[in-house]
């Protein structure tokens, strides 16, 4: 079963799903973490297969013949046509790479099963509403929402994102995946505007409408279970590799906005994974970092636009879970706490919530270690990464931990061309598909196929007001 951060609301996994979010605002999560005797037998098991043992213990109510369905329809060679996922080792220094879908983004892993997981539960609960997919995006979750829910053909789905505030690539890729049915739509503000609107959205609109609303975002229980199957693919691959030993721990780095990835992690490690700790690698919007140092969590701060856009969030929702755990699972505290951060921009934990987050350390980079740390990774390593994963590498090697270190690497480094650009010393003063070009010339790597194609697309930004949007997910 799954319970509310913020009351005693508890819904079957499918029912949670559907819905999204808490009738209270808040976020569901398992109302008791399933644990796993794993032995050696995992370590030759498929990333499908892996995905399948963590649905079960995960998704209460779906059957093991449902379960397999959604996994087998979204894992595939069609999704997946360049590999599932990527393990590269320095060391003991290792690179989960989550890029490999359709999208380029680790938010493929996720969300190419959501809309088979949402499918599977309206069939459980005699839903027989019209499906409305309502997502905020910072820039990676829009173009892998779109382009899961797309193939689907039963949804219809409306992305927002921040005017000016993703990147070419990402943009270009958010309006490839439009139809009539999936829509991409550019708002003023920041991805923090984006994020409050839905969350209204969720919280007003009309339960007789005929439309069942959700959300594909992390807050979202059907995105944030399939990101942990993502740390325990990577223990028995660093089994496998001889890069851990079984049962070695090992800590990892997560580039973070929204807190989803990495709180996937702390869920991983709650299961039986071997993970010592959780190091929450931010961007110039260091609000985590700030808060892991002192346990006040304060969004009155400018907001930066920096080069790593996925990353430009002052208010990272699911942090609301842990913070339900570190109260010792007090939903009124959570309430209290959420109303403060609404009002004031601001709270505060106790000595006893803080120390509950002990295994979590804050840490963060500025733009130009972003740019260094980029071409630190390729001169040492041959090894090209992306500025949100240049992130968590400088604040890993920064922080000089003794453990061996999983980065979790987040997006293809042809997402962001200008940035690595600027980085390797190439010239920018270009078209961000001539910058590609000059990239794989440079490095010696292959432009992705999921870059390539949009060339073709000629669809242009879509800039619409808050009004305008409300009229489209009411359906006037």
């Amino acid at each position: 079963m799954y319970i509310s951060t913020r009351s005693n609301e508890r819904l079957t996994a499918s029912k949670a799903i559907l819905k999204g979010l808490a009738s209270d605002g808040g976020l569901f999560i398992p109302e008791v973490f399933p644990t796993i005797e794993f032995d050696a037998t995992w370590i030759k098991k498929t990333y499908q297969e892996i995905a399948i043992e963590v649905f079960k213990l995960f998704l209460d109510d779906y059957t093991d013949e449902e379960i397999a369905y959604c996994v087998n329809s979204a894992y595939d060679q069609v999704n997946f046509e360049e590999g599932m996922v990527g393990f590269k080792t320095f060391n003991s220094l290792s690179f989960l790479e989550l890029y490999k879908g359709p999208t380029l983004a680790f938010k493929d892993m996720a969300l190419t099963i959501l809309p088979f997981l949402i499918e599977v539960a309206k069939k459980k609960n005699n839903v027989t509403d019209k499906s409305l997919i309502l997502v905020a995006t910072s820039g990676d979750t829009g173009g892998a929402a779109l382009s899961s829910f797309m193939k689907s053909g039963t949804f219809d789905t409306v992305v927002l994102y921040p005017y000016k505030g993703v990147s070419e690539i990402q943009e270009k890729q958010m309006l490839y995946y439009t139809d009539e049915r999936t829509k991409a739509f550019a708002i003023e503000g920041n991805f923090d505007d984006c994020q409050n609107f839905v969350k209204g959205i969720f919280k007003v609109y009309p339960k007789d409408s005929g439309v069942l609303i959700s959300s594909a975002n992390s807050i979202n229980i059907g995105r944030l279970v399939p990101q942990i199957i993502y740390y325990v693919y990577a223990y028995f691959r660093g089994v496998e590799s001889g890069w851990i030993k079984f049962g070695e721990s090992f800590d990892i780095c997560v580039p973070t906005g929204n807190f989803g990835d990495i709180f996937a992690g702390y869920i991983a490690k709650q299961i039986g994974i071997p993970i010592n700790k959780l190091i929450c690698a931010s961007n110039v919007n260091n609000v985590l970092t700030d808060f892991f140092t002192t346990g006040v969590y304060d969004k009155n701060r400018q907001f930066k636009k920096s080069n790593s856009p996925a990353m430009d969030i002052l208010v990272s929702s699911n942090l609301e879970r842990l913070v339900y755990l570190a109260t010792g699972k007090n939903g009124d505290r959570v309430k209290s706490l959420m109303q403060d951060l609404n009002e004031k921009g601001v709270y505060s934990l106790n000595e006893e919530e803080r120390s509950f987050m002990e295994e979590f350390i804050g840490f963060y980079a500025d733009e130009n270690q972003t740019l260094k740390s980029i071409k630190t990774a390729f001169d040492e390593n041959n090894y090209l990464i992306d500025p949100h994963t240049a992130v968590a590498f400088y604040c890993y090697k920064n922080l000089k931990m003794d453990s061996k270190t999983l980065i979790v690497s987040t997006a293809s480094p042809y997402k962001f061309p200008s940035t690595i650009a600027i980085a390797l010393g190439l010239d920018d003063n270009k078209s961000e598909f001539e910058i590609i070009k000059d990239i794989a010339l440079h490095t010696g790597t292959s432009i992705p196929k999921g870059i390539a194609k949009l060339q073709e697309s000629e669809k242009t930004t879509s800039l619409k007001t808050t009004k305008e949007i409300e009229d489209i997910v009411y359906y006037k």
